[in-house]
């Protein structure tokens, strides 16, 4: 898929409901402290990618995962698009102005009480990246390809507060996507479909 079908699928309508990382409900009604995260697709010639973070591992929450830059929103923040950029720039010193924001996914919300809302921004290589070293210990890419073919999405099972619960999970070269990062990821590839 190259970038132009990229921003003509990305018009369509979202999905009107999200599906998660783990199964069930319980515990996401409630979900209120409001977060975005930006999904970058970097336009390359060859073929587009997504960028992700690697999370250090001494922070408190997520640490080690592999998620998009992002955060909590705060009281002075306009509007999702605006707080996923502001995180951004922080996280992994990403200009705002060099995104194109193309879409929203529908609101993701986990269990441990965040209400985040997904923006897919456009990068055009080159990219001059700087990550905060206290919350990113490294940036990445993935070709969007291999993160839109089914094949290489798989569902797991663990243990979560007494239940076994399913989750996704994609792995790419060592790297393991999942939880909520990797449901995002499932409903991209929803819209994309």
């Amino acid at each position: 898929m190259d970038v132009v079908e990229l921003r003509q699928r990305l018009k369509r309508a979202p999905p009107t409901f999200a599906v998660y990382g783990d199964d069930g409900t319980e515990g996401r009604e409630t979900a209120s402290t409001v977060a975005a995260v930006l999904i970058p697709v970097v336009a390359h010639a060859q073929e587009p990618t997504l960028l992700f973070t690697q999370r250090t591992t001494h922070l408190r929450s997520h640490s080690g995962q592999v998620a998009f830059p992002g955060g909590r929103a705060e009281p002075g923040d306009a509007s999702a698009e605006f707080t996923a950029l502001r995180e951004a720039e922080e996280e992994i010193g990403l200009a705002p102005a060099s995104v194109e924001v193309l879409a929203r996914l529908p609101d993701y919300r986990t269990r441990t009480g965040f209400r985040v809302t997904p923006v897919v921004g456009l990068l055009t290589p080159p990219l001059s990246l700087t990550p905060d070293p206290h919350e990113v210990a490294e940036i990445f890419e993935v070709p969007l390809a291999f993160l839109m073919d089914e094949r290489n999405c798989q569902r797991r099972t663990r243990e979560f507060l007494g239940q076994t619960v399913g989750y996704y999970v994609f792995e790419y070269q060592n790297r393991v996507i999942w939880g909520a990062t990797a449901g995002m990821l499932v409903n991209l590839n929803r819209m994309l479909a």
